[in-house]
């Protein structure tokens, strides 16, 4: 029916256009499925990202047609990715970088029945402003104590309804929202993205940022303890090993009685020790 149309809807259009300039101006374009994601989550973004990076909503079928019609390499696998409502990012950061920024920026939501516990779920006690009725029964299968007064639900005391991992039913989600509390924990993760002719896949973008420091930490302190004891100096040990140096060489002289302004105190003290002990056996010493 839609075959010969030459007019679209305006968004449409506007999408299309975003789609064909985009890819051009940017050396890395990113692609989030919307699956997990929810859209309030994207607002908070687009205004901290604001002049890094370029948040485009899009259509899978409009978004193909527009990429396709793109001569850069590669951009046509990234398209393929594109499935269902999906975001488009477009950045000159690495998209290893945008990925972990990404992570940092998690919100809390309200949960929805089958979503998972990000925290312990406490419900604080107070007035919930709730007229009593059937939700009573919710209160009462979620663990929370209740009672009637001044005609609305009161929470007698602070109550866990979930623990951190569990499941939360449709009845608990829909509870915990009228209570205005916050379950998820959520993010947004890419699951794709294209730089330099080559598409990163969301295992690949995926960076475990504290293992990699304390690995980093480790690696580290390796290298020091090794140049230290092969006397390899730099600028970061060279006053460990002078310290180093400094002590067996005042070890050393002591040891061999070579007297110094450093040394002869403790080489004097070490020699009356010597004497004291040898005097000690001479005396008790019996000729045979």
């Amino acid at each position: 029916m839609h075959e010969n149309r030459k007019t679209y809807p305006q968004k449409k259009a506007q999408m299309y256009q975003q789609l064909q300039e985009l890819p051009n101006k940017y050396k890395v374009v990113a692609l989030v499925r919307m699956e997990k994601v929810r859209s309030s989550q994207l607002l908070p973004l687009r205004k901290k990202f604001k002049g890094e990076v370029e948040i485009v909503s899009v259509k899978d079928k409009v978004a193909q047609k527009a990429l396709s019609t793109l001569k850069i390499p590669g951009i046509e696998k990234l398209a393929a990715n594109l499935v269902g409502q999906c975001v488009l990012m477009f950045t000159n950061m690495s998209p290893i970088k945008l990925n972990i920024l990404l992570g940092k920026n998690k919100v809390m939501m309200a949960a929805r029945g089958g979503d998972k516990a990000s925290i312990d779920v406490v419900i604080k006690a107070g007035n919930t402003g709730i007229t009593p009725g059937p939700i009573l029964t919710d209160f009462k299968e979620a663990g929370v104590s209740t009672k009637i007064d001044q005609g609305t639900v009161w929470i007698t005391k602070d109550s866990t309804a979930a623990k951190k991992g569990d499941i939360i039913s449709g009845k608990l989600a829909t509870l915990l929202s009228k209570l205005d509390v916050k379950a998820v924990e959520a993010g947004i993760v890419l699951n794709s993205a294209l730089e330099d002719k080559v598409v990163y896949n969301q295992d690949e973008l995926t960076v475990d940022v504290e293992q990699y420091r304390t690995a980093f930490a480790q690696a580290h302190q390796e290298a020091m303890s090794l140049a230290i004891e092969i006397g390899y100096i730099t600028k970061e040990n060279i006053n460990i090993i002078l310290a180093r140096a400094s002590q067996q060489a005042r070890s050393l002289a002591i040891e061999s009685g070579f007297l110094t302004e450093d040394t002869k105190e403790a080489t004097i003290q070490r020699a009356h020790g010597q004497a004291k002990a040898v005097a000690t056996k001479a005396k008790g010493y019996t000729p045979q």
